[in-house]
């Protein structure tokens, strides 16, 4: 099946996360996803209620971040950020693990964390993100399956905002292959081009985030959408 434009829209959370955001650039953020269709936009909590209210009329979702970006707040802290976003209208989480927790090898916490904000956002969607450029592979699949065995929705690679990296199509492969043909699979970070965008699906991914929705978008269209031999997986 080849990859057409409203597939690919349907792919990506359209972000606008820096901590400058202001109320201006979110409404242009929602015109965007307005227009091109994508899947959700994803903000900060603080956020939330502006962009539901945009899009309350729309099939364009809102996801919040949660624990952004380097997920080393208190546990309670987290599930209160997603327990207010969902309050707010956030039809999905993106959650940040505690990495150095994970690396420590404290696998009960993260469960636990984990499983506290799932059960905060009261059956939708919930992403975590593992940050993968600070994890050694061995770490990626044990992050990969307490994300399964917590009851979430997606393995999501990075927060974008570490300078160790963003998606690669190697992590994205790995994420694949540990949680299985039917778990979600987020790549986000440096994804900037249609190039790269279809690169990290054919790899496995069934969402993109970031801020670069449109120029992929763009580049499907410049290259001819019946040319892609992107594949959902």
């Amino acid at each position: 099946m080849s990859l057409t434009p409203a597939q690919l829209a349907a792919c990506i959370d359209h972000a606008q996360l820096k901590p400058e955001t202001s109320q201006a650039q979110i409404e242009k953020l929602c015109a965007e996803a307005l227009e091109y269709k994508f899947f959700s936009v994803c903000v900060n909590g603080c956020w939330v209620a502006t962009a539901y209210h945009l899009l309350e009329d729309s099939d364009v979702k809102v996801t919040s971040v949660v624990g952004y970006p380097f997920g080393a707040m208190a546990s309670d802290v987290k599930r209160f950020e997603a327990e207010t976003a969902i309050d707010d209208g956030a039809h999905e989480i993106d959650m940040v693990l505690n990495v150095a927790r994970l690396k420590a090898g404290d696998d009960k916490f993260i469960f636990r964390e984990i499983v506290d904000v799932v059960e905060a956002a009261d059956e939708r969607p919930v992403k975590v993100i593992i940050e993968t450029c600070l994890l050694t592979d061995a770490e990626k699949v044990r992050a990969c399956k307490l994300v399964v065995e917590s009851g979430a929705h997606f393995v999501k690679t990075s927060t974008g905002f570490n300078p160790g990296g963003g998606a690669t199509v190697a992590d994205v492969k790995l994420l694949r292959e540990t949680v299985g043909p039917k778990f979600g699979v987020k790549a986000s970070g440096g994804i900037r081009d249609t190039a790269t965008a279809l690169a990290l699906i054919t790899a496995g991914a069934t969402r993109l985030g970031g801020s670069s929705g449109i120029a992929i978008m763009k580049g499907l269209a410049g290259a001819g959408a019946t040319s892609s031999r992107a594949t959902l997986p």
